[in-house]
Formats: structure tokens, sequence, C-alpha cells
């Protein structure tokens, strides 16, 4: 686990993640932008990308997430991101606090340097 960050939500499937972190040791009056931040790691090609967040819908069953890039919606056990500009959809399994592994540790470390 990582001291320069939390993860808050972990969803993937075989080619993808998306995961909610906070970032930890920011000044107490840092905006919600710098300290949440969505990231999408695409497994085939090793690329990491922030799906920048719009807004946000909560329910007792559902959540659901609204990006520039697309759409999560999710509850305890799985998820469906929706791509904004192919309409292509995923479904990704709730991973809860399972371990991310090694490769997306390092690339998240890298993105918030």
């Amino acid at each position: 686990m990582s001291s320069k960050y939390k993860i808050l939500y972990f969803f993937q499937n075989a080619d993808t993640t998306i995961l909610e972190i906070q970032r930890l040791g920011l000044p107490d009056n840092a905006d919600a932008e710098s300290t949440y931040h969505w990231l999408y790691f695409d497994k085939i090609t090793g690329s990491l990308i922030k799906l920048w967040f719009r807004s946000m819908d909560s329910s007792t069953e559902i959540e659901e997430r609204y990006f520039e890039q697309g759409y999560l919606k999710f509850n305890k056990t799985e998820a469906t991101y929706i791509e904004k500009h192919n309409s292509s959809q995923q479904k990704l399994s709730n991973m809860g606090n399972r371990a991310i592994g090694d490769e997306l540790s390092t690339l998240i470390e890298n993105y918030l340097k």
C-alpha cells in the first residue's frame, strides 16, 4: 500500500482496470480535483489514462459516475463502463480492497509525480 494514495474504488476485467484513488499528503485545503483521481488502465496497451470527472449520482443500490470519456455504473459486485466516443460497453468486477498488482502500482506512483 502506498503512502501517496489510497484506493477508493477498484473495478477490472481481463482487459481493463478502472479505479478511483485519493491522493494523500495534500494540504487540508486541497480541492477535490487535486485529491481524487479516476484512472483507466488498458491492460493490452499498458496505458494509464485519467478519466475527467464531471458528475455523480448515488442511491442505496447503484452508484453512477460521469466522465468526459464515458459513464460508469456500479454496485457492490460489478460495474459497467460505457465509452462516450465509440459506445463500447465493458462489464467489470468490483474488486473491493484487493491488491492492484505491481505494474499498475508503479504506473500510479509515476502518474502522481
